[in-house]
């Protein structure tokens, strides 16, 4: 068994895997994923070869928003199971050499924790806990999220007779972080859960914490304040822990929750890079994911993108323009059912038509773009979704293990499952599931596998320097990453044609490619630029080497 090495900034060369643990294996069978469960299937991930576990909320919750709708931040939901199989669960993938981190969901709590029950109360010294108002225009300038379902940011309370802000779902009412006493029991519950050997947290909905009149109530000063002091209470006393801010903004301002020195989260996703590449593949030119890059600003030395292609919410379009969300909707969601607040509520393999070149095409890029990768679970296999589970239920379906009962996610009862599985002839459980995978030398599961290999020996993929190359065919997406003397070459096709390309390589002269997958030598790199032909949604890693290191 691989052991966990002290290393700060591990991150920067880990493959996180996001997964519900009511989604993955039902040990108890009362038809909900578990720890238990976990623990059974760590064996899998050890060998897929991720490095972190990422989860996504187990605390206790009425569950109206897939449990970011907490009512105590310091129990589990009883069907997960409890406090020591968890710690469980953390010791035994600490063992298999694989790092834990969690969801902890900053900005609300659910209506029904105690804290905002007590704080309805008039009179109540947890009344200034949470965000009221007489006037329901009151931070007119914030806008509303969840434009689906939500009419405003303000909802009334009868008991309370005021009106109760929240940013999301109206049974998720905003902690206000104003309150010293807040900031004080939210750096309480992030540390009881470091204390039992957590690894790090994915700080859900930061850009929201605080409300200023005349501003939009994002990315405000105070926020950042605050995540500083966040950040400082971990770094001194916990080791080799990360932080990771969702913060679904545009690259110069998600920037800017990295600290001026790196002093606050150590990992931001980079959200407005994934629609582009699926945008750049739809119109089979590079452009789009390299003019988004082209606006990233730098970051910290002790910072890291986080990067993916889908996830356990919508495919989101908040950050794209009018005309371009209009584009991704006309040829990605069809049908009026995909589409969900600004965004496409859709599993990668459907989105990409359960093609697969396309699918080794986006990993390709997944694992070599400058970033940490992150894959939602079931994407190793091309699980689908169902679109006809409401609100994003329809991407959060049990895992497909097996072909037998239930896709040997559980023996419950069909009738028991938190969620159906799937069981249309593209994306059932019959038709896709782990299992099968296995058992087929040339399947994506076992490629994917050794894709992941390979990006382990290369920590240039997660260290190294980015360089984009300008060839003059459009489709062809090439870049260059550098750490110290390891130098990779991607060269990615977005066409779904193949493609010709000369590439500017003067600066490698005498060096020879070196495709990694094979480990087959290409001819030397002259003075002329570099031909190379590339099939239809297909993609090279070269490792640029001396003939003597050959």
């Amino acid at each position: 068994m691989e052991k966990l090495r002290s290393d700060p900034e591990w991150y920067k060369t880990a493959v996180f895997y996001e997964v519900y643990v009511r989604s993955f294996f039902d040990s108890n069978a009362d038809g909900y994923g578990d720890f238990r469960g976990l623990i059974e299937k760590l064996d899998y991930l050890e060998w897929l070869g991720i490095d972190v576990i990422w989860l996504l909320p187990f605390y206790q919750s009425p569950l109206r928003d897939g449990g970011y709708d907490i009512s105590d931040f310091y129990s589990i939901l009883p069907e997960y199971g409890n406090l020591n199989d968890f710690m469980e669960f953390v010791e035994e993938a600490h063992k298999g050499g694989i790092r834990v981190i969690v969801d902890f969901v900053v900005n609300h709590t659910s209506d029904e924790h105690p804290w905002f029950q007590e704080a309805r109360k008039p009179g109540s010294p947890k009344r200034d806990w949470y965000v009221w108002s007489d006037d329901p225009e009151k931070y007119s300038d914030a806008r509303v999220i969840f434009v689906d379902t939500e009419k405003s940011n303000w909802t009334w309370d009868d008991d309370a007779e005021a009106y109760y802000w929240h940013r999301f779902f109206g049974h998720q009412p905003d902690l206000n972080f104003d309150n010293l006493e807040v900031q004080e029991q939210v750096l309480a519950a992030l540390k009881f859960w470091l204390d039992l050997g957590l690894d790090g947290f994915r700080l859900d909905a930061v850009p929201y914490l605080f409300e200023r009149e005349g501003t939009n109530g994002e990315n405000l000063p105070e926020t950042h304040d605050f995540l500083k002091r966040v950040r400082k209470e971990v770094d001194s006393n916990f080791e080799d822990i990360v932080l990771l801010a969702e913060a679904n903004q545009w690259p110069s301002d998600v920037v800017q929750y990295f600290g001026n020195n790196g002093d606050e989260c150590h990992m931001a996703f980079h959200f407005p890079l994934m629609p582009r590449m699926f945008m750049a593949a739809r119109r089979q030119v590079r452009y789009p994911i390299v003019e988004i890059l082209d606006q990233t600003p730098k970051i910290p030395e002790n910072c890291q993108w986080g990067i993916f292609l889908r996830n356990h919410d919508e495919l989101t379009l908040e950050m794209v323009t009018d005309e371009e969300r209009d584009y991704m909707y006309n040829e990605y969601a069809k049908d009026s059912r995909m589409k969900l607040n600004l965004g496409i509520r859709r599993r990668l393999a459907p989105l990409l038509e359960n093609s697969r070149d396309q699918s080794e095409l986006f990993h390709a890029m997944l694992l070599s773009l400058p970033g940490t990768p992150i894959v939602y679970y079931g994407d190793e296999i091309g699980m689908g979704d169902n679109v006809y589970l409401g609100d994003r239920d329809g991407v959060r379906t049990p895992m497909q293990w097996s072909g037998d009962r239930n896709a040997g996610f559980s023996s419950a009862d069909f009738a028991q499952l938190y969620l159906p599985v799937l069981m249309d002839p593209i994306y059932g459980y019959a038709a896709c599931n782990v299992e099968a995978e296995l058992r087929s030398p040339h399947s994506f599961l076992h490629w994917f596998r050794q894709l992941l290999a390979i990006r382990k020996q290369h920590p240039v993929f997660g260290l190294g320097s980015f360089e984009v190359l300008h060839p003059d065919n459009a489709a062809i997406l090439a870049f260059i990453r550098r750490h110290g003397e390891d130098v990779v070459l991607c060269v990615n096709n977005v066409s779904g044609r193949a493609q010709a390309v000369e590439l500017d390589l003067s600066p490698y002269e005498g060096m020879y490619p070196v495709e990694l997958m094979g480990r087959e030598r290409f001819p030397r790199i002259g003075e002329l630029p570099y031909l190379l032909t590339i099939p239809a949604h297909g993609f090279y890693w070269f490792q640029l080497t001396n003939e003597d290191s050959q």
